[in-house]
């Protein structure tokens, strides 16, 4: 399975102000969106695995693939197809064994020596940032900037999505370091226009 990293949604609650999850997501996806990862860090398992039920079959119906983010056990329960984890999360070599081969595992970089550790232990993409200051994730840490992402990129050789602040006006950058796509979350979700958002994304990068 080699899936389209272009654009990347990473769903986060708190930018859709009331709005329902399903439809923005949805709506995101009629615009583009290649790959959604579902973050929920408030909810209870049991409703995590509703939601992550829910979420597989709508974007299954788009042909996208679900990455369930952090919960191996949510991934496995809805055979999710594939899981992203970070520094803090379940050690990599574990997640992939539990996996299995068939599943995509993603793994959050910031400095090459994590890069390069993620591609040796069995990470199909890394996600790696913050490239810009992001209000998204309060403990993200200092920027990387473009140059630091086209030198983690140019260090490993599987794909590398940009994440960390990436907006239309600071997309042309991030897609020159060769990255193979952008994770996104309140550029989208916060969009009063979803739809219409995301398929800007999708244009400005094929441009």
């Amino acid at each position: 399975m080699h899936p389209d990293y272009t654009l990347y949604l990473v769903t986060d609650r708190s930018w859709l102000k009331g709005r329902d999850l399903f439809s923005a997501v949805e709506e995101a996806l009629q615009g583009g969106v290649t790959l959604v990862q579902l973050r929920e860090k408030e909810v209870s398992s049991r409703d995590f695995y509703n939601i992550a039920l829910k979420m597989k079959e709508l974007v299954a119906s788009y042909n996208v693939p679900l990455i369930v983010n952090d919960r191996l056990d949510i991934a496995l329960a809805v055979d999710a197809a594939g899981l992203h984890i970070g520094q803090e999360d379940l050690p990599l070599e574990v997640a992939r064994r539990i996996m299995g081969p068939g599943k995509i595992i993603g793994y959050s970089a910031s400095n090459v020596e994590e890069a390069v550790f993620g591609e040796k232990h069995g990470a199909d993409y890394l996600g790696v940032g913050p490239v810009f200051y992001t209000a998204s994730k309060a403990d993200a840490g200092e920027p990387i900037g473009v140059d630091g992402l086209k030198l983690i990129k140019e260090s490993v050789k599987v794909p590398v999505v940009g994440i960390g602040g990436i907006g239309l006006n600071n997309l042309e950058q991030v897609k020159k370091t060769g990255v193979a796509g952008v994770a996104v979350i309140s550029a989208i979700l916060g969009s009063r226009e979803i739809r219409s958002t995301a398929r800007e994304f999708i244009n400005a990068w094929k441009k």
